[in-house]
């Protein structure tokens, strides 16, 4: 295809008032006019003519250098990609028309052998919805991927080049994420006002009614309650840009990831704590948790299962409070992965909660199957679990669904997490214990394999973390808390002389048909008293 330069400059016949072009005379000189440049591009798809023409270049060595250029861009596409050859040439005429600079070569040829349009410039977001739907793996990592790239990553940043991302950008959008939680938590304490003064108006009487009226229209204007985005979270946000721009990097369409060089405040986890008395006596009076993980003592571990005995999901708790499964892997627990008669449990699938949607998928981590013994109460309690079950399929007879699951609902079809979750939670409401979530009888389990003197190591194995590291972190200031709380349970009252030492806990352990298997055994002192 034919490309030239050419100089001219912009004088007038001064009689006409035509422009000269080439014919002026003082174009003789070096100094006067310019350059330009022009280039046929490939034809359009109905056979008309097009080109590139640019002007006002200085030196012919500068219109040659983009002559050179142009020839170069439109020699990445072979001489039978029509395709190819038609999407340079498109870039070419929108880079002339907008009077923008030359594509760089190599970024243009990135672009085409990725199939990338190469006349819209690459912004965040175009990529962030790429690389996610392109991504492979848990269909919950995927989601959460998802959440971080529409609530905070596509309305900040997503408007931005891709290539021209930088770390003050990602700076500025952490930044602006922990201005905004002040917005949220004065938004949510405002909100949760008028909810109490709601509640303190009474419903008789036509002022009342009008007044609360007046005050549930107010609410509903508000904002919803919103979570607020703590460190935890915002490193999380972060671990999905900088996956993603690594991605972009593997695909040669940015050289520097800036999410890899942004400082954030370290997201810790929680430490774990026990409900000691004076824990508990805190609670009563202000409602606040001292940790977001507590955890049980044995005794109100054994409480709790007593007061759950004759509910259909007793085993279920039963097995969580004591080997330690997580929500997930006690729902999705299958009868061929349970084998009572040697006593053994494996690990092998996990129900999963996205959205609402529940599905199948393998454990958490690949420690996470794992096959471990049961205690004779745990066999009892699961072999009792299956005779009701088996009553319960007589009954819907043809109507059962048959889903192969130890826990399920009374049909037999799959239990929701989240509906066990509200059932644990409606039933130690019921007898007035701390608040604990389901997954801290984990916690739980962990203190109860240390009292009967399980390592780390052991805890492990039983809870299936990847790494005794995470086992570490998370035990090591639990476990001697743990025993504290039971000494201190041991001498809440005064000891007077000739006092047994003991006799709190073991009125605590009455009230508890769990008591045997929730504490350590006497030492040899006590049992020869």
């Amino acid at each position: 295809m034919k490309g030239s330069t050419h100089r001219r400059c912009y004088c007038r016949d001064p009689r006409t008032g035509k422009p000269l072009g080439k014919k002026c005379p003082r174009l003789a000189g070096r100094k006067h006019g310019s350059y330009s440049v022009r280039q046929e591009l490939p034809l359009r798809a109905d056979g008309t003519r097009r080109s590139f023409s640019r002007a006002g270049y200085e030196s012919l060595k500068a219109a040659q250098a983009d002559l050179d250029h142009i020839r170069a861009l439109l020699g990445l596409a072979d001489a039978d990609d029509s395709e190819g050859l038609d999407q340079i040439a498109e870039l070419l005429e929108k880079v002339g028309d907008e009077k923008a600079p030359l594509p760089d070569i190599e970024s243009t040829r990135r672009r085409l052998s990725h199939g990338l349009d190469l006349t819209s410039r690459l912004t965040v977001g175009d990529w962030l919805d790429i690389w996610l739907a392109g991504k492979k793996g848990r269909q919950s990592a995927i989601s959460r991927d998802e959440s971080n790239i529409r609530v905070h990553l596509q309305p900040r940043i997503g408007h931005l080049r891709l290539d021209r991302l930088r770390v003050t950008h990602l700076s500025e959008m952490f930044e602006a994420i922990a201005e905004a939680n002040v917005e949220i938590a004065e938004g949510n304490a405002a909100r949760r006002k008028a909810v109490e003064d709601l509640a303190q108006i009474p419903w008789k009487g036509r002022e009342p009614r009008a007044r609360r009226k007046a005050m549930k229209a107010a609410i509903a204007e508000m904002d919803p309650y919103r979570r607020i985005v703590g460190p935890a979270t915002r490193q999380r946000v972060r671990s999905t840009l900088r996956a993603a721009l690594n991605a972009a990097i593997a695909q040669q369409l940015i050289t520097f990831n800036p999410a890899s060089h942004v400082e954030l405040e370290a997201g810790r986890r929680p430490k774990a704590l026990v409900w000691t008395e004076e824990r508990i006596l805190h609670w009563r009076r202000t409602g606040e948790k001292p940790s977001p993980v507590m955890v049980w003592t044995p005794e109100h571990t054994g409480l709790f299962l007593d007061h759950v005995a004759e509910d259909r999901l007793y085993a279920l708790f039963h097995l969580v409070a004591f080997r330690g499964l997580r929500r997930g892997e006690a729902c999705g627990q299958r009868w061929t992965d349970t084998n009572l008669s040697a006593g053994l449990l494996t690990v092998a699938k996990q129900l999963v909660v996205n959205g609402w949607e529940v599905y199948e998928d393998d454990p958490k981590t690949d420690a996470g199957a794992r096959t471990f013994a049961l205690d004779s109460d745990t066999v009892q309690a699961l072999k009792q679990h299956r005779a009701h079950q088996d009553k319960d399929r007589e009954k819907w007879g043809s109507a059962w669904a048959e889903t192969g699951r130890v826990f399920t609902r009374e049909n037999g079809e799959l239990l929701h997490p989240a509906n066990v979750t509200r059932r644990f939670i409606e039933l130690y409401e019921e007898i007035g214990l701390p608040p604990v979530r389901l997954h801290d009888l984990r916690h739980g389990a962990a203190t109860l394999a240390h009292a009967a003197g399980a390592g780390l190591k052991d805890i492990q194995e039983m809870l299936g973390h990847s790494s005794i590291t995470i086992t570490s972190d998370t035990y090591t200031s639990l476990l001697p808390e743990a025993d504290l709380a039971i000494a201190e349970a041991a001498s809440a009252e005064p000891v007077l002389d000739g006092a047994d030492p003991l006799r709190k806990m073991r009125e605590i352990n009455s009230l508890s048909a769990h008591a045997p298997l929730t504490q350590t055994a006497p030492d040899e002192e006590f049992e020869a008293d």
